[in-house]
Formats: C-alpha cells, structure tokens, sequence
C-alpha cells in the first residue's frame, strides 16, 4: 500500500502536500517524494525515510509552483534503493510526473512492449515507472502541442485497456494540470475535495478523505472505478468514466486493516464499520459459545481498539487496556527479516499486568497473517497471569497473498493456510480461536452503502477480482515475496525458519 495527493491550487502547495502526506503515512513509512511544477518547471525531491525526514527546510524552500504532486511508500520486494521512490519523471511529452498506489499484475508484459514498441526505457523495476511510460505514451499518440481534458482522457482510457490490477494514480503535466484516475474495479482507494480560498477554488485529490479534512478541504466525493479526474492549472474541473468496462469492488482490508478510523471510503466511515465488525464478533461469540466466561475484553494497538470496544459492550463484559505501545519502534510488519519482527514485538508491547491476573482474557486483533507476533502476544497474557487466553480476529482467516498493492508474505508463510481455525489456535497458544466470517465482515461495510455489493477479498478467499491472476503469475509472486528469497537478494536481512506477523503496522 502507498499513499498519493496532488493539490491544484491558488498559492503554493508544497506546505499542503507535506501535511497531506504526514497525515497518509499509515500508508507508507518507507520513503517520501513531492514534485511541484511552476511555470513550466518542475522541482522535486524524494528520498527513503518519512515525510518530515525526507522533506527538510531547505528541501521545502526548493518546491515551488501552484500544483503539485506526492507519494509515501512502503517496502515491497525488490524496492529497498531510494531510486523506487516516487513520484517518477518522463520529459516526453510535455513533461509527466506521476504517483501510484496499488500493483499491475502485468507489469513484466507491459515492460517488454514498453521497449520493444513504445521504445522507451525503464530504469527500476518499479510498476509504477511502467504506468507512467505507458500513460505518456498514449499522451505523445495523440500529437498535440496543447492536450485538452478530453485528450487526457483518451489516454487514461488506453491506459486501463493495457494495464491489470489494482491502481489509484495521480500524475502532473507541466504547465496543464493534474489528472487521477482509479482502477476499473476501484480496488484502491482515491477521493476529490475542493475548498473555496479569497483567491478562487482550489482541490485536491488523495488516497484518503483524512488528507482533505485536516488540510480544510471538504470531500466531494470518491472517484468511481474507472473514472478520471482533470483539474487544470486555472482550476477548472472535468471528470469522465474512461474504462469500457467498471464495476465497484474495493478492497476490503482497506476497512480491516489499511485505512485510518477517521477516513471515508466509497460512502463508508472507517471506524464505523470497524465498530460493527466488533458487534460481528460479540454476536459470533453469543452463537458459539452462549455461556462463555470472558472476564475482559483487551485489544491489541492500535487498529483492532475500535472493534474491541464495541465487542465488550455487545457483550456486556468489560473493556481494558492491557498492552501498552511504545511508539519509538518501527512497523514490524515491514521489516525486512524475520529475527528482527521477532525481536520487536517484545520491544514494542508491553503487558499491564493487574489487566491479565487470574482473568479470563479475549484479545482482539484486527488480523492475524504469519501468526508469530500473535503467538508472543498470547505468550505475554500468559506470563502476566491470564488464567484462559482467547483470541478474536476482526477479519477472517488470511490464506491468500494480495497481489493489489498490499505486499504480503508468500501463501505458504500464511499461518492460516491450509489450517483450520482451531489449528491456529493451537499454533499461537490460545485457548480459543475466533475468527470473523467473511459474509459479516462484508456486512459490517455494505450496511453504510448498501451500493456496494462487491469487494475485492483476495486475501481470504483466493478469489481475484480482475480475472486476470493465474497460479504462474501467483507462483512467481511467491518466489518474490518468501523471507527466504529476501533474504538470499539482501545478504543484511536476518533469516529464521518461524514465521513472523504482519502486525502493529498503522497506528
């Protein structure tokens, strides 16, 4: 996952787009770029790290001009250099930078076409740099000095015709404007806010609706799949569907998982939907076990807080705060080996015992994805003198990769693939193990857009949205992505043979 914005407006925008980005770092704590344009230049600097070391005063000083566009990254495979950093740069035609959240499944075909008949070069191998060769190169097709919406638009039209996967895109032309554009699908997220200034109207498009509330623009409303978005230099507005063929189906481990409480996405309140996925849960619990002894519901920070809380209260049993987090310790689930996500945990949680002491205790995660940081958490309950360890996810079982955008391990370092519930209890030590079923996580999310009647839920049940994952491709995505593989391309990543959690990740 990464986080995008692009701003179009009446003074500077590189202030703008640095608040828009520190507030879109859940989404990406592995490198930083901001490109500006004025006149018709443009002025960038990106760099691996977060936003506010990346972007230094004498950085910010540099960035000048009325529009601009920014990009926070994640680690994937393959993309430890700073030169993966984005946004990415093309001088032909007219001069493109762009921004992208999400994965082509076709990167590697579209590469060799790039060379062998748009006869341009890709110098990383992020797919990011291959959607903006392929957008410019539609543009340059079209061989006009000055490009109008409806020009641009042809271009994104051609661009989803080539591209597959899951993408959520802003790109710059110099001196014209800024365009986005979302999947055909609408996998991944992106939203369009305007405030109105003494100067005139100005917008902004993001990954989040977070980005526009704290910078005081209000949302309009979400891209749909497939549509693309123009604003120009003068802040005119065009909008136009460009895929032959969209359908609503967003991913929905951006609700679990991905996004911030405080964010709307397709119509739909992050944290409410986290709220009934802890209603969900109580009323799972009340079918299964009618008579359970849970003395105390405790959630794991940050993400799993909100479902927590409202699991307790459909309970009617109490709501604790039994780990507290040290916030000085980086994202285990991006670090690069498994000695080092073991090592973390430890640092990063620590139990308050009087919480655990002779207490029957469910812990509520939002998922659980290797399985390792669980087991050291259950561990802790244990050891801080819980008397019974249960553990809920607010997401069903995790068996599959994603390959949308979200870099997650290889199937077979999945602990819940190819195991049964009870088997993963057994692995992480619990007493219990209770996992969401996916049609309610669905409704804890179509019950604020009853619209919505599709989502893409890959990583539960093996079942991707665009048609176009085949086992090659997922063989292929297992080779990259196994510690194992990492650690044989980067000889400084600690291996282990156990498997580690993607975990304490967002908050």
């Amino acid at each position: 996952m990464c986080g995008i914005v692009g701003v179009v407006a009446k003074s500077f925008v590189n202030q703008t787009i640095f608040d828009a980005l520190t507030v879109l770092q859940h989404r990406g704590q592995d490198a930083a770029g901001m490109v500006t344009c004025e006149g018709d230049r443009f002025f960038l600097r990106k760099d691996n790290g977060l936003v506010n070391e990346v972007f230094r005063t004498r950085h910010m000083k540099k960035l000048n001009g009325n529009m601009g566009i920014g990009h926070v990254r994640y680690p994937t495979a393959g993309s430890n250099s700073s030169a993966e950093a984005q946004p990415f740069y093309v001088n032909s035609p007219y001069g493109i930078a762009l921004a992208h959240n999400g994965n082509l499944t076709n990167a590697d075909k579209l590469a060799d076409e790039i060379f062998r008949s748009d006869l341009r070069h890709i110098n990383t191998t992020s797919d990011s740099e291959v959607l903006l060769n392929i957008f410019a190169h539609e543009l340059q097709q079209i061989g006009k000095l000055q490009p109008t919406a409806d020009d641009i638009f042809n271009a994104v039209e051609k661009v989803h015709a080539r591209c597959q996967g899951g993408y959520a895109v802003v790109a710059m032309i110099t001196g014209y404007g800024i365009v986005a554009f979302r999947d055909p699908c609408g996998i991944r997220p992106l939203v369009y806010g305007q405030r109105v200034t003494d100067k005139g109207e100005e917008y902004m498009v993001a990954s989040e609706s977070v980005a526009l509330d704290t910078s005081g623009y209000t949302l309009v409303r979400d891209l749909a799949p497939g549509e693309a978005i123009f604003i120009d230099t003068q802040g005119q507005v065009s909008t136009r569907q460009c895929a032959q063929v969209s359908r609503v189906a967003p991913c929905l481990f951006e609700f679990v998982y991905l996004a911030r409480p405080d964010s709307i996405i397709d119509g739909v309140s992050v944290h409410h939907s986290r709220m009934e996925m802890g209603v969900k849960l109580a009323e799972k619990v009340m079918r299964e076990r009618p008579d359970h002894d849970i003395d105390v519901v405790i959630p794991i920070p940050d993400t799993s807080r909100t479902a927590a809380l409202e699991m307790a209260n459909t309970l009617g049993v109490k709501f604790r705060e039994g780990f507290i987090k040290n916030r000085y310790i980086g994202r285990t689930f991006i670090m690069p080996g498994q000695t080092l996500r073991k090592k973390s945990v430890r640092q990063k949680l620590n139990p308050i015992m009087a919480e655990f002491r002779d207490k029957v205790v469910m812990l509520v995660d939002d998922s659980i994805v290797r399985g390792t940081t669980s087991k050291q958490i259950v561990q802790m309950a244990r050891d801080a003198g819980a008397r019974k360890v249960y553990f809920a996810s607010a997401a069903p079982e995790v068996r599959f990769p994603n390959v949308y955008g979200i870099d997650m391990p290889s199937a077979s370092e999945l602990i819940a693939h190819g195991r049964t519930a009870d088997e993963v209890g057994e692995y992480i030590g619990c007493d219990w193990m209770l996992y969401q079923d996916l049609d309610d996580l669905k409704k804890s999310v179509t019950c604020f857009n009853p619209e919505i009647t599709e989502f893409d839920t890959c990583v539960f049940d093996g079942r991707y949205v665009t048609g176009t994952v085949d086992e090659d491709y997922l063989a292929r995505v297992d080779a990259k992505r196994n510690d194992g593989a990492m650690s044989a391309s980067d000889p400084s990543v600690e291996d282990s043979n156990e498997s580690a959690d993607l975990h304490s990740k967002i908050d």
